[in-house]
């Protein structure tokens, strides 16, 4: 297939690109740098089946000749991201899902969007399946995100109902593995930047908040396997496995083999307390669920995380 892909040089976005090219697919990437890196998509330029256009999504797209999926990846997607970038995450979400549609429609592709587990805001239904509606302020810190990711899903929807698109959503859940940016500020990079310089890690709250960590091996997989799925309506992607933000700090001690200090700060406002996928959908009609466990994936990007600072350090 001939592959439009948005965000593409993220974190997720790049796996994604590699995992398509090796299974043959020509992959065109379309991204400004805002939040993705260079370097993540430098190992593919030249291989043959792939193509970079640097460009704002939420500007007319226009591609030439045919496309068979457009995949809409684009967006800030950590809280330091987006409250750094308040009004461009509102407009990837809103006008950025409209131009990847538009593309869509002007093609007769297929369409994935990448939505997220924000949709269901601070739950109140645990665990949260796609038939949650979700708790979300609009007004709050986080709802530049939040209502742009809705907003996406309800505009993907009209698109499909109105216009007939093919389309896909995949609420994806807390995903982590190489590649995910040092300063993002999500919880994973964040602990393993202090524990590799021997600093302490900052918990905010209490810790007895939950998030449920998926490898992003599997969550590429996961994402293939709907893209060939006739099905519509948003899957939830991500390990059902609960673990609390302290109990994560154990374990990156142990993977690290380093002691840590911990520094409890005050939590920010509209933080989830909990965060943790019903997948029986996935299951269902997928036949997925994640392998890599939790120490196994902190292990492997635990050796990304080393190998950045050697090289950084070097430098």
């Amino acid at each position: 297939m001939k592959i439009v892909l948005t965000g593409g040089a993220g974190f997720i976005g790049s796996h994604l690109t590699a995992f398509l090219l090796n299974k043959g697919h020509s992959v065109i990437v379309i991204d400004n740098f805002i939040t993705g890196r260079r370097e993540n998509i430098e190992p593919f330029i030249g291989t043959g089946n792939f193509d970079f256009i640097e460009q704002d999504v939420t500007k007319f797209i226009e591609i030439s000749g045919k496309v068979d999926y457009v995949l809409h990846f684009a967006s800030p997607a950590s809280p330091i991201d987006y409250l750094k970038y308040p009004i461009q995450t509102m407009k990837v979400g809103a006008l950025g899902t409209l131009n990847t549609l538009g593309l869509s429609k002007k093609k007769k592709a297929k369409f994935l969007l990448a939505s997220t587990s924000e949709v269901y805001g601070d739950p109140q239904v645990h665990p949260q399946n796609e038939d949650y509606w979700g708790c979300v302020n609009p007004i709050g810190p986080r709802g530049v995100y939040d209502e742009s990711k809705r907003f996406a899903e309800a505009l993907t929807m009209a698109y499909h109902n109105f216009h007939n698109i093919d389309t896909r959503i995949v609420r994806i859940f807390n995903t982590f593995g190489p590649k995910m940016r040092p300063d993002d500020g999500r919880v994973i990079p964040t602990f393993f930047m202090q524990c590799l310089r021997g600093e302490s890690l900052t918990i905010f709250g209490s810790g007895e908040q939950t998030r449920s960590f998926c490898y992003v091996s599997d969550l590429i997989e996961g994402i293939y396997r709907l893209m060939f799925k006739d099905y519509h309506y948003p899957v939830n992607l991500g390990n059902p496995e609960e673990i609390s933000i302290k109990k994560l700090a154990e374990n990156l001690s142990d993977v690290t083999g380093r002691k840590i200090k911990i520094i409890y700060k005050e939590l920010p406002v509209d933080d989830p307390r909990c965060r943790k996928p019903d997948i029986s959908k996935a299951r269902e009609l997928l036949s997925w669920e994640p392998h890599v466990d939790l120490k196994n994936g902190l292990r492997e990007t635990a050796k990304w995380f080393k190998s950045y600072l050697e090289k950084a350090h070097n430098e």
